[in-house]
């Protein structure tokens, strides 16, 4: 996995200022890599996705909204994204809104998530 935290990409994305409309910088986040979760590091569902992800051969960016200065800012970004509720975890996939966990799992179960990681280039298999 490869783990970031916004505050270092926000320099690149931004040009060192750090401002700009927080749902933005999701958009511009969630297009950077294949794969993108936004997590809290201490969270169990967070976890839980970052490691269906790794044990199928994805390496998705991970961003822990805990550990960003403006973590919470993006959070409210997501959650409204959502449609409201929990915030955490939202996968990008192919720069697309796939969803929270249970998105994510019902795209797994239902046999559609892999077609959708092999287009996005995380999954060549």
């Amino acid at each position: 996995m490869y783990y970031q935290s916004e505050s270092h990409s926000s320099s690149s994305v931004h040009g060192g200022t750090g401002s700009g409309d927080p749902l933005e910088r999701v958009v511009r986040l969630a297009s950077g890599s294949a794969v993108v979760i936004f997590s809290v590091s201490t969270c169990c569902m967070c976890h839980a996705v970052k490691r269906l992800f790794c044990g199928m051969g994805v390496n998705p960016t991970v961003y822990e909204l805990d550990q960003d200065p403006r973590g919470k800012e993006i959070e409210r970004a997501l959650s409204r994204l959502l449609g409201g509720g929990s915030a955490v975890p939202v996968v990008f996939i192919g720069g697309k809104l796939i969803g929270a966990m249970d998105r994510v799992m019902a795209s797994h179960i239902s046999g559609t998530l892999v077609p959708l990681l092999k287009e996005a280039g995380a999954l060549w298999l």
